[in-house]
């Protein structure tokens, strides 16, 4: 069984913003494998799909994106997941939007929901996938820029990079995280 997290903050407020693209990404694939989502428990909001013929939980942890590894951690531990077979997605701020990258275990790049996951799993060995959203320009803070919408532009890209997530995850699960980074690692995904 694997899970695949995507990070993001609970609530209508903060949905479409770019620190909530991990929450799109679990809401795409739940629709892709007809999942409702309907579980509440655990601090998370999941559910089971079939995916590359494995059985993947897919969640949205419900405490807050600072606190995304409480929920992590028990979802794991119930249902007995190792660390290698998890999947956290999140934005990163690091890289330009449309970006994908992915990567299995290091640092958490001052990310906190990746920090607060590292420190409740005890390791840090799970695999990321980084969704560039960019930097703020002009004098916006980085706090609040990943809580802002995305702009009109960026929404018109979104359901493409969302799409391409989604196929960068089904190759990870049937073919390894290698093929997946040779595949997917691009500035402009829309154009791959």
């Amino acid at each position: 069984m694997k899970l695949i997290v995507g990070l993001g903050n609970p609530g209508l407020r903060y949905y479409d913003t770019r620190h909530n693209i991990g929450f799109q990404v679990i809401d795409q694939l739940a629709d892709l494998y007809e999942s409702t989502l309907d579980r509440k428990d655990f601090d998370a909001c999941w559910g089971k799909v079939r995916m590359s013929e494995t059985t993947v939980l897919l969640a949205k942890p419900m405490t807050f994106m600072n606190l995304s590894g409480y929920a992590v951690q028990r979802l794991a531990h119930f249902f007995d997941i190792a660390v290698n077979d998890i999947i956290v997605i999140h934005d990163d701020l690091d890289l330009p939007f449309e970006t994908i990258r992915l990567k299995k275990g290091g640092g958490d790049g001052g990310h906190k929901g990746v920090m607060s996951i590292s420190e409740q799993l005890g390791d840090s060995g799970f695999v990321r996938i980084r969704l560039g959203i960019g930097r703020a320009q002009g004098m916006v803070s980085p706090k609040d820029y990943v809580l802002q919408s995305f702009s009109k532009e960026e929404k018109d890209l979104l359901a493409a990079v969302l799409d391409k997530v989604c196929s960068a995850i089904k190759v990870t699960l049937s073919e390894g995280i290698q093929k997946a980074m040779n595949q997917y690692h691009s500035r402009n995904v829309v154009k791959n």
